[in-house]
């Protein structure tokens, strides 16, 4: 039986009151610490056991080989995998010349939590020796906010009972032996010694330097350490160092309740051009900042951040306990995503495993930046600078396809298409409208003009120019695009996808007031009159398909019509689907497997009318099996819409507890980002009703029975809002900014200084019947449990 990990169900925590080695990877995701630069597994101090190590940077990849048994045009020649980089983490304790691993002796206590107001992780241990030697130890450990290269570790080792000899090696250690993977291809590909050891320089002057180069990347990377020891007289200090380790060694005797301390600072850089010194300098210069800051100033400067980001982003909600720690934890996480991008992309995983080799999705786009955008906007607008960064790689890809504006990766490390499978990696085009998408979004919320300027518009316009690339006017003069992949993976290939279409048509559009905006700037790029007329002749005639028998719209051209999958004849046991039938067979049949058809509906919500909603929501949930993390959110979100608050609400379990409770199996892999995200928007877009553009904020709230009260803050074109639903009334609050014209279920309200509270109205009453596939129903909630 597989297992999941037990978490106390805490508001402001997540914590494991006692260690099972079974679930160490899924922990070790759980417990990952991470800046968006730095990304650091949940790994035991010393290494050992362990079920994934891992330490990460932000786009330091290897490149591999994609063997194709038949070649084709246009494949991606190379991949790109993740690499697990010097491991700062590890601290090796020793007690009376027996190393302290948690499989032998006796574990008289073991507790982990992660903080997530103060961002932290703090581990708790007592634990004997197999000769009775008994000691207490701490460790916290933070990844910082505020100096982007930098970690610290404080470990504090007390003897029980006896005078003890202690003994604690520091290490930095590159080329650790990573366990391969399952055959699943969302797992990783498992890379033998990826690094080559340029420097290893000892801390005999305090500070130990270690400098690497990736073997076909060519990437260096440096990793630092110093550490700053407080222990009884007597305490010896040696550093050594050879080949991949870097090793400080601590020894000294401790008395019945006396302390040993240990304030370990690590730091990391990497660049694809800078030298060997360069890089050594690099972390030192990062090692002296943080030594100069200190611990308590570390720690410090950490809760201070998280109070900022709590201000503006944290969401309150009352009567399932369960869901509020799992909203928070997931808000959390995509901060540790994207606090200190910089212009890197935020992967599937983040920096939280090596799950999807590390690579960056439309998931971003679509799940994770409308989160950020209205949370910690900065760390979108990085995300979509980085996609700037890499529009010349997607207008080479462009031409490659034969095609003209830019075609953007479907997965990615560096910005070069790295997929194998040409039905995703060549015709999966809704990237490029996602991206769109996004930008159009960030400049809304938050009237950036510099950023519409310099990153949106070069955005906007190459992908504009691939729509017209890709569509034409038929005979009926309607604008199709042929052969494109959507959302669903379970289908490839098809015309006239609706989901790609519809944001195709806001892509569009969105060039056009751009380019309006900007007429100088736009032609500079190129633009021209003749050029924004395609743009807004294409938008007008989009042609978005309908099947008039069966009353609703179909994914893709004349997919209503395909055979629908045998799910009373699919097991249990054979879902996913994907690692039990051939693609030739999803394909062929009405099976989904994320929602495609029905994140239209919520993101293009204004193309649908509310009966068209509903009857189309109705139809997919019969088909949508959820192999997919990206589903549960978006499936909430229109249950909310639709009127049947309970489905919204299972769907909300299972995107907020995706990772806390393992569901899919593989959080050992590292967490979904996506699902995360989904958490937030299924509490505030599904429950809160929000939606917003054009300069709009618009809200249409409704609880299920088991909340009693939500509460969310958002930042909104220099606002700070917070909206308080409760089943009778919704009160919304200007905690800062000028004053705003707001919606509240279709009326207007103005917001200034004081409260406005309005009625909260009751559910649309249904009147299509709902289901799921044979046993594909999410699990109800009730009373805020499972």
């Amino acid at each position: 039986m597989i297992q999941h990990p037990a978490f106390t169900v805490a508001p402001w925590s997540v914590r494991e009151s006692r260690l099972h080695t079974d679930v160490l990877a899924q922990t070790e995701s759980v417990f990952a610490l991470s800046n968006g630069h730095i990304g650091l597994r949940g790994n035991l101090d010393e290494g050992e056991p362990h079920g994934l190590p891992g330490t990460y940077l932000n786009s330091v990849y290897e490149l591999r080989p994609l063997p194709y048994p038949e070649g084709g045009y246009g494949y991606p020649e190379s991949g790109q995998t993740i690499v697990n980089v010097t491991n700062g983490k590890l601290i090796r304790l020793l007690v009376d010349d027996e190393p302290f691993d948690v499989r032998y002796g006796t574990l008289h206590g073991h507790e982990r939590v992660l903080d997530l107001r103060a961002g932290t992780l703090v581990r708790r241990v007592r634990w004997s020796s197999p000769t009775g030697a008994e000691v207490r130890v701490t460790s916290t450990r933070l990844v910082s906010f505020t100096h982007r290269s930098v970690a610290a570790i404080r470990y504090e080792v007390e003897a029980v009972g006896r005078p003890l000899n202690i003994v604690v090696q520091s290490e930095l250690v590159a080329n650790e032996t990573v366990p391969s993977m399952t055959s699943d291809p969302r797992a990783a590909a498992a890379l033998e010694e990826p690094l080559v050891l340029e420097e290893n320089t000892p801390a005999l002057t305090g500070v130990g330097v270690m400098v690497h180069s990736t073997r076909q990347s060519r990437l260096r990377v440096a990793a630092g350490m110093r550490n700053e020891i407080d222990g009884p007289e007597g305490t010896r200090v040696e550093p050594d160092g050879g080949g991949h380790v870097n090793r400080v060694t601590v020894a000294t005797r401790l008395r019945p309740g006396g302390r040993l301390r240990l304030d370990k600072f690590f730091a990391y850089g990497w660049s694809a051009k800078r030298s060997r010194p360069a890089m050594h300098d690099q972390v030192v210069a990062a090692l002296a900042a943080a030594r100069l800051a200190g611990w308590d100033g570390l720690c410090a400067e950490q809760r201070r951040y998280l109070d900022e980001f709590w201000a503006g982003a944290d969401v309150e909600v009352d009567g399932d306990a369960e869901i509020q720690q799992a909203v928070r934890f997931g808000l959390f996480h995509l901060l540790q995503a994207g606090a200190r991008l910089e212009r890197r992309p935020i992967a599937g995983k983040g920096l939280t495993g090596s799950g999807y080799d590390g690579h960056a999705f439309w998931d971003t786009e679509s799940f994770v930046l409308p989160v950020l955008t209205y949370t910690h906007p900065q760390a979108a607008a990085d995300a979509l600078c980085w996609r700037e960064s890499i529009r010349p790689l997607a207008q080479e890809r462009a031409v490659q396809l034969g095609l003209t504006g830019s075609a953007f990766p479907w997965r990615t490390i560096n910005g070069e298409e790295c997929s194998g499978y040409w039905p995703a990696g060549t015709a999966a085009f809704h990237v490029n409208a996602d991206i769109a998408d996004a930008v159009t979004r960030y400049v809304d919320a938050t009237e950036d003009s510099r950023f519409e300027r310099e990153t949106g518009l070069p955005l906007l316009i190459s992908t504009a120019r691939l729509w017209c690339a890709l569509g034409h006017h038929d005979a009926e003069g309607r604008y199709r695009i042929d052969g494109v992949t959507g959302p669903d993976e379970y289908s490839a290939v098809s015309d006239n996808n609706v989901y790609t279409n519809l944001m195709a048509q806001r892509n569009l559009r969105a060039a056009v007031d751009t380019a309006t905006r900007h007429p100088d700037l736009a032609e500079k790029l190129g633009v021209s009159v003749e050029e924004t007329a395609r743009w807004r002749d294409g938008a007008a005639a989009m042609f978005v398909p309908y099947d008039d028998r069966l009353g609703v719209h179909p994914q893709s051209e004349g997919f209503t019509s395909h055979a629908v999958w045998d799910f009373a004849g699919t097991g249990p046991e054979q879902y996913p689907l994907l690692l039990h039938f051939p693609y030739f067979d999803l394909y062929r049949k009405q099976v989904v497997k994320q929602a495609d058809l029905v994140l239209a509906l919520h993101l293009c919500g204004e193309s649908f009318t509310p009966d068209q909603k509903a009857r189309d929501f109705a139809y997919y949930e019969a088909l949508t099996v959820r192999d997919s993390s990206l589903s549960a959110c978006t499936q909430s979100v229109m249950a909310a819409e639709v009127g049947d608050l309970e489905l919204a609400y299972a769907y909300l379990g299972e995107a907020a507890l995706m990772d806390l409770r393992d569901l899919e199996h593989n959080t050992r892999d590292g967490l979904h980002m996506a699902s995360l995200a989904g958490a937030w928007t299924a509490l505030v877009a599904g429950f809160g009703g929000m939606r917003a553009g054009g300069g709009r904020m618009c809200f249409a709230p409704r609880l299920p029975d088991g909340i009693t009260r939500l509460a969310f803050r958002l930042r909104y074109r220099g606002r700070l809002l917070k909206v308080e639903v409760t089943p009778g009334a919704t009160t919304y609050r200007l905690l800062g900014g000028r004053p705003i014209t707001l919606s509240h279920h279709g009326e207007e309200l103005h917001l200034a200084q004081e409260p406005v509270t309005l009625p909260t109205p009751a559910a649309p009453a249904l009147h299509t019947e709902i289901r799921q596939p044979p046993g594909r129903e999410p699990a109800p909630r009730r009373h805020g449990t499972a």
